[in-house]
């Protein structure tokens, strides 16, 4: 069953910048051939269900594997009959504001 899922997965306890290990965690996502996307706080990931937790399983292991205390944080929207819904969520929205998307926001 397709499932479009956002996951954070963030180290606890190694200091204060964390982007080396949050790079790590997502090149493995990347890395799946899955259709993913990262923004400043999540990587959305979609496939099907087995697929997706695979992947995220994975890449909690990257940091966890390590003996890093490892922290998850995923939502998942588990949708019958629907695919590719990472990009036609956002269509839709854009759709109904016009067209205008985030980067385009006007002040």
């Amino acid at each position: 069953m397709n499932t479009l899922a956002a996951v954070a997965i963030s180290p606890c306890g190694v200091g204060d910048e964390l982007a080396p290990e949050v790079a790590e965690v997502v090149k493995k996502i990347r890395e799946s051939g899955l259709p993913c996307r990262t923004n400043s706080m999540f990587t959305e990931l979609e496939g099907e269900w087995d697929e997706v937790m695979k992947v995220v399983k994975d890449a909690t292991f990257v940091l966890a594997g390590q003996g890093i205390r490892t922290e998850v944080v995923l939502k998942a929207d588990i949708r019958p009959g629907f695919t590719d819904m990472m990009r036609t969520k956002v269509e839709k929205v854009n759709h109904i504001l016009g067209g205008q998307n985030a980067s385009e926001k006007k002040a």
